[in-house]
């Protein structure tokens, strides 16, 4: 029998549930749009700065690596990864940032927060099937989307949620590992896309004790100077491996006795370290003059794009215009600017204001 013919005679989904999640996730136009979605640097600013899809592929990569060793599901944590950023705005956090406030400031207290706007996008906004909303995910994985680590009650949630998701609850382990992973990627190459930018240095980073453990590891391979591409990936490397080595090393043996303690995590000194690393990364680089003027541009864009459309809300593409039959004004609006890639919303304001 030939192999195509062999094929053709499979009638079921030889997936297992959770890569079927995968695949319907990577498939979804949402998660196409992560390409143009700011993680730090716009996306115009370079090919090499990584973007939202880039940055979910590698939490997903880290997420697998550690459910794998630790004998959890790594096809459930593969899909929670790839997923977790699906409700993103353009413009990174300061864009959530702004059409929250433009919703509250319009007498709508729901607002917007990405965690439950990513459980929206695969639970209401694609629309893949004639019957019903959504991606016709697996329970584990929605409920990884939308907890992250740890029990969500929130005062914005839908009572049919809480019945069905136990708000008070914690997520499965694959869901904080990918908690700690989204970390550990963002961690590792904002400083890696930091330093090619100039916008920081090894110098400034010193002030961490874990930075000065980690160069002492790529100073040992004498692979050349701080500021060489090279040394930046080595750099890299060697971070993210302390940090899942950290994560292993901590949850390995708690995964092997029952008790009512969260097994997944890092030795508290570790996350110490981790903290003063990102808090040094906050004041010496996340608010640096050139990201906070780009945001900036970013926050008026989605100001300009609400208020816009809340104005004259024919400007919506025929999708979105139609579910204002059903769903408040406010919300489909907000729907959409989320959807949005940085450049189509640039190109939107443009179009209604003139160039930004």
């Amino acid at each position: 029998m030939r192999p195509q013919e062999r094929f053709h005679k499979i009638d079921k989904d030889f997936r297992n549930p959770f890569a079927r999640d995968r695949d319907r996730i990577i498939h979804s136009g949402s998660f196409r749009k992560l390409e143009y979605k700011t993680q730090v640097f716009l996306n115009h600013d370079g090919d090499y700065f990584r973007t939202r899809l880039t940055h979910s592929l590698e939490v997903s990569q880290i997420a697998r690596s550690i459910t794998a060793e630790l004998g959890l599901n790594e096809s459930l944590a593969e899909a929670i990864a790839l997923a977790h950023d699906l409700g993103h705005t353009p413009f990174g956090h300061i864009g959530g940032d702004t059409l929250d406030e433009s919703l509250k400031a319009d007498g709508f207290s729901n607002g917007f927060e990405h965690n439950f706007q990513s459980f929206r996008v695969v639970t209401t906004l694609e629309k893949r099937y004639k019957g019903f909303d959504g991606l016709n995910l697996t329970f584990a994985t929605l409920e990884g989307i939308l907890k992250h680590s740890y029990p969500y009650r929130k005062s914005f949630l839908p009572d049919s949620i809480d019945t069905e998701f136990d708000l008070d609850k914690h997520p499965s382990f694959e869901a904080m590992i990918v908690d700690y992973a989204d970390e550990i990627a963002y961690t590792s190459h904002d400083i890696d896309d930091g330093i090619n930018s100039r916008l920081i240095s090894f110098e400034d980073l010193k002030e961490s004790e874990l930075v000065c453990e980690i160069l002492e590891k790529v100073a040992a391979e004498g692979v050349g100077k701080e500021n060489d591409e090279m040394f930046r990936y080595r750099f890299s490397s060697h971070l993210i491996n302390y940090l899942v080595y950290s994560v292993l090393e901590y949850s390995q043996p708690k995964l092997q006795v029952k008790s009512d303690a969260i097994p997944i995590g890092m030795a508290p000194e570790i996350e110490t370290k981790l903290k003063r690393l990102k808090k040094i990364m906050f004041t010496k680089m996340y608010q640096h003059k050139n990201i906070v003027r780009k945001m900036y541009a970013g926050k008026q864009a989605i100001k300009g794009l609400y208020s816009g459309l809340m104005e004259d809300e024919k400007m919506l593409p025929e999708f979105y215009y139609k579910k204002l039959q059903t769903r408040k004004k406010h919300r489909v609006i907000a729907d959409y600017i989320a959807s949005m890639s940085d450049r189509y919303a640039l190109n939107f304001y443009n179009e209604m204001y003139g160039k930004l």
